[in-house]
């Protein structure tokens, strides 16, 4: 099963390091890691999406924990969770297809941030991970030049955050 961990670590040196080879070091995998400071600098959120059962996932937790960077971790897959990805793609400029790549960025409320007319544009699309693997599918059509993205990022609904305490 899909597992999304959020974890809070100090903002150090090394840290990255460490989280990656707790999981090399046993065999996980890491699919998706999305890492960036919070308000406090001195403090980092990561997002990391693994596969594995509860005792796996119960064992990685555990491990995290034992680090010493590492503040706070929590599997929010089982809870009420919003999860958001990014794609930023880039497609051949094509006049006859424009008006349908305008549609297909209104549909997805999506942002056109580089538009050449001539030779390329290059869009921003935010939504479920699921949904961003489908508008790639409808992009083929377009002609892809490149893509990047991340991996989701995830939030519990909750009144409470998710803080240094």
């Amino acid at each position: 099963m899909r597992h999304t961990i959020t974890i809070l670590v100090e903002n150090e040196f090394g840290v990255l390091t460490r989280v990656a080879g707790l999981f090399s070091a046993r065999g996980y995998n890491i699919e998706t890691l999305n890492v960036a400071p919070l308000q406090d600098n001195t403090v980092s959120r990561m997002t990391l999406v693994t596969r594995g059962d509860e005792r796996i996932i119960e064992q990685i937790k555990k491990q995290l924990n034992k680090l010493i960077p590492v503040i706070k971790v929590e599997d929010i897959s089982h809870a009420v969770h919003l999860e958001r990805g990014m794609l930023i793609v880039k497609v051949q400029a094509n006049t006859e297809r424009r008006d349908a790549l305008l549609a297909l960025i209104e549909t997805h409320d999506a942002k056109m941030l580089d538009d050449h007319c001539d030779s390329h544009s290059i869009v921003e699309f935010t939504g479920k991970v699921e949904l961003l693997d489908d508008i790639l599918l409808e992009l083929e059509d377009f002609g892809v030049i490149e893509t990047t993205r991340t991996g989701p990022l995830g939030m519990r609904r909750a009144a409470d955050g998710f803080t240094v305490e």
